[in-house]
């Protein structure tokens, strides 16, 4: 047999790539592609819970994206209570393989690339489903995703406003310091939920609830407005859906089922079926199904997180690190 190696990158291999903008929604987007044309396998993920106790689970996510020649799966901690311990609340591992013979081909730090696609894919969404003219973003919650989805956002609107708010105002804070600072220009720091969501354009919420809260309201939500919940425990009402002219989410079949999800009760109550769902959103970017057809639609974007997503972005991270010299080279067999 010949030797077989596999590519790795750490966390300071993918920081010295330095991935643009354009580079991060560009890779998530061709893998959305992919999917809507059917040409991706996607496993709805599994959790594991080791102890309730710990208060987190792991995510274990998998795919494969034909146009890109690999399968991967990615296992993701998430832990509600690792500032306490000053760690992100998220950690992966993200392995690569090859699709024909299941050789490991690379090895990735998973835990960037996780905020980094799931801010793409919440930009990517917009793209798609916001009002051209959207000028006021409200986004609720500031764990490591939250960063990539409002800088992202603002690389393809250029908000005029940009409101934050979070549980606590330390991590609000610091992390409006840091937008700020990246974007160059003022990031707003609010103190309530109502502050942040009412009359803005695009609402994100990306809470670190315990358990399920109605804490967006939806009388707050102007009309014409794109609405991206994502939170792991509902923190919105039930009448969300009832306002929504379309309602699109990332992959059904991980929408449809498990215990966690922002819109988890409007799928057990029906008011998210099949019958009421518009489309996945890789039918729309392929051109398959309508996006945004009026400045009137108000609309819902649910993301669950795809595995063809963090594959993705592995592969055009991998593709930069070798035209760099970046990463290192691990002797396998």
């Amino acid at each position: 047999m010949k030797p077989i190696y596999i590519d790795y990158l750490n966390a300071l291999d993918i920081d010295a790539l330095a991935m643009t903008d354009a580079e991060i929604i560009g890779a998530v987007e061709a893998g959305l592609v992919a999917q809507g044309n059917g040409r991706t396998v996607i496993e709805p993920r599994v959790h594991l819970e080791p102890d309730p106790s710990f208060h987190g689970h792991f995510n274990v996510l998998r795919g494969y994206v034909a146009p890109l020649d690999a399968a991967g799966v990615k296992i993701v901690g998430d832990y509600v209570d690792n500032y306490l311990h000053g760690l992100p609340s998220e950690f992966g591992i993200l392995n690569l393989f090859d699709p024909r013979t299941g050789t490991p081909r690379a090895i990735l730090d998973a835990t960037v690339i996780t905020d980094m696609r799931t801010g793409a894919v919440t930009a990517i969404g917009a793209k798609h489903l916001a009002k051209k003219s959207s000028k006021v973003l409200g986004h609720i919650g500031a764990r490591g995703t939250a960063y990539w989805n409002v800088r992202l956002l603002d690389h393809l609107f250029d908000f005029d406003e940009i409101r934050v708010h979070s549980r606590r105002p330390e991590s609000r804070d610091s992390f409006v310091a840091r937008l700020a600072a990246d974007l160059g220009k003022p990031v707003m720091a609010v103190a309530d939920w109502k502050s942040c969501v009412e009359g803005a354009d695009i609402v994100v919420e990306a809470s670190r609830l315990p358990e399920p809260q109605p804490l967006l309201k939806t009388e707050w939500i102007k009309r014409g407005a794109l609405v991206v919940p994502y939170g792991t425990m509902s923190a919105v009402e039930l009448s969300l859906t009832d306002i929504m002219q379309k309602i699109v989410v990332d992959d059904w079949g991980q929408c449809k089922g498990g215990k966690f999800g922002s819109l988890r009760a409007h799928v057990e109550t029906g008011r998210l079926s099949e019958a009421t769902l518009h489309a996945e959103l890789g039918q729309i970017a392929a051109g398959l199904k309508a996006g945004r057809q009026s400045d009137g639609e108000t609309i819902l974007f649910w993301h669950r997180g795809l595995s063809l997503s963090d594959i993705a972005l592995g592969k055009a991270m991998l593709a930069k690190a070798a035209e760099r010299g970046i990463g290192q080279r691990l002797r396998f067999a």
